[in-house]
């Protein structure tokens, strides 16, 4: 009975083990839009192709206004290729830094009960229409750096969300090699928002420290965000058609971006500027509910506090905020993609449209 009694829990150290190890093995996070975004290299191919065959002239007129070499940061959209295009390249054509820190949208963050608190995941890699492109391997080191209460490894949310995998393969084409620090923006009140940026900051400016790894040259900042969701259909039920869903409305949502984007995002960057941004798109009453409909209303001052105070601790010039360019949905001719196994997630038209913006900061 005794020798039983060693056997089984011998058996029982060996399964735990065995299962311990399987935890540790390298694991690869999948993509999960197929249809907005290109999960090929053929695919991936073509659209850049395609944005070169159909909107030349809208990236020569951004090459010859926009002599820069480098951004330190920069926002890009996250919407379907199809839509998007040509801004995907003019918002990170300029990032071939080796090591890149995604700072995304955290869309199902109600589904999963996340608020306040920097979401990352413990994926090794992440696929891509090129292969694969690896996790940083300082993610462990700058979360021990992190006060508890400002972090999360969420798994699910980080395998759910869509608004970094849209940018990485544009990323790839300038540098193969790269190395992402993928993090999401739930959720998050002002007052949490500047702890957990500081917090974020310091311990990447640590990491940068020990590595020796300057802004700009071989550590960036990508920020993934949408402007505003605009419209009066296929919103599930609700009505973003603030000033109507015609041209006229059109035009008036148009000017109500880009006084946002010239009023807080452009120019020198400081903290007022950003809470300005955060209040513009935030409710005051009720931090989790739209003023204004950009779905980076979290991410985007995350990074740019994060930024702003990696600009200090690296005793950088101040930061300043230049925009690309800024587009919708209904804006350009969608990009051809149907041939290619690609398609739309949503509609594209006056009564339901999204806009997307690229703003360089160095």
């Amino acid at each position: 009975m005794k020798r039983f009694k060693i056997l089984f829990i011998s058996l029982i150290v060996i399964f735990s083990f065995s299962n311990c190890n399987k935890k540790e093995k390298t694991q690869m996070r999948e993509m999960i839009d197929s249809t907005g975004f290109a999960t090929k290299d053929y695919q991936m191919d073509s659209i850049n192709q395609r944005i070169t065959r159909y909107q030349s002239h809208l990236l020569n007129s951004l090459k010859k206004k926009n002599k820069i070499q480098s951004w330190r940061t920069v926002i890009s959209p996250h919407d379907d290729y199809s839509y998007v295009g040509y801004l995907y390249p003019a918002a990170l054509s300029k990032i071939k830094t080796k090591y890149v820190v995604l700072i995304g949208v955290a869309h199902k963050a109600r589904q999963f009960s996340l608020e306040n608190k920097i979401v990352f995941g413990h994926f090794d890699s992440w696929k891509t229409p090129y292969g694969k492109a690896k996790v940083a391997k300082f993610r462990k080191r700058l979360i021990s750096y992190l006060h508890p209460n400002s972090y999360i490894i969420h798994h699910k949310m980080m395998k759910t969300e869509h608004s970094l995998e849209a940018i990485i393969p544009f990323i790839q084409k300038n540098n193969p090699e790269v190395e992402i620090l993928p993090v999401l923006i739930p959720y998050i009140s002002y007052n949490q928002l500047t702890k957990n940026s500081l917090d974020f900051a310091e311990a990447l400016h640590k990491i940068m420290k020990e590595k020796k790894l300057e802004w700009g040259k071989d550590l960036s900042i990508v920020i993934s965000s949408d402007a505003v969701h605009y419209g009066d259909e296929d919103w599930g039920g609700k009505n973003f058609a603030k000033y109507g869903a015609d041209s006229s409305g059109y035009k008036k949502a148009v000017k109500h971006e880009k006084k946002l984007i010239n009023s807080y995002l452009t120019g020198s960057i400081s903290q007022e500027k950003i809470e300005g941004f955060y209040y513009s798109t935030v409710k005051k009453d009720n931090y989790k509910e739209y003023k204004w409909t950009w779905c980076g209303r979290y991410s985007i001052p995350f990074g740019l506090l994060t930024s702003l105070y990696l600009s200090e601790y690296s005793s950088k010039d101040s930061l300043t905020g230049e925009l690309i360019d800024y587009s919708t949905s209904i804006d350009n001719k969608p990009i051809p993609v149907k041939d290619i196994g690609m398609g739309h997630t949503a509609p594209a038209n006056i009564h339901h449209w999204v806009g997307y913006p690229a703003i360089g900061f160095r």
